[in-house]
């Protein structure tokens, strides 16, 4: 099994998980490896250094790792972490909203006035009808369209 480092074109880091480094260039070759974040499929595998368990190894007396090499590697696990946190909160909303797509604005207008029941949605709008909810006091947030969410990732 290989564990890749991928990047897409995007910035957005990921690990992909392969039979084998022909198994990632097959699927890469044929569109099937696709960022989680965009669904951007012009990823690239990233360089890696080899993970080794040395147990309880620690650096020889005297010596101190790379201060830009730490500072890097913090970097990368702070991006990480806001990407998974990112990718959570937005499946937690798929998971608990309905989709009502075109119909955003009119579905919320109806709703604000009383004239449906409460409920929570989700939807398109141009920002022409955003904005005109918004001065008619009715709260939307605006999220990005992440295709892939809707997916379960492998």
């Amino acid at each position: 099994m290989k564990v890749l480092d991928l990047q897409c074109s995007r910035q957005h880091s990921f690990e992909g998980w392969f039979a084998s480094e022909r198994d990632f260039g097959d699927q890469l070759a044929d569109g099937l490896v696709t960022c989680p974040m965009c669904g951007d499929a012009q990823v690239h595998k990233m360089l890696s250094a080899p993970r080794l368990n040395l147990g309880a190894a620690r650096e020889p007396e005297g010596s101190s790792p790379d201060p830009l090499q730490k500072q890097a590697v913090q970097a990368r696990g702070a991006q990480t972490t806001l990407q998974t946190q990112m990718l959570m909160a937005m499946r937690h909303v798929l998971a608990h909203t309905e989709d009502v797509g075109e119909r955003f604005a009119d579905e919320a207008r109806a709703m604000h006035q009383g004239e449906i029941d409460q409920r929570s949605i989700r939807g398109r709008a141009s920002p022409e009808e955003a904005l005109a909810l918004i001065e008619e006091g009715i709260e939307v947030l605006p999220l990005p369209d992440l295709p892939p969410l809707k997916e379960t990732l492998q």
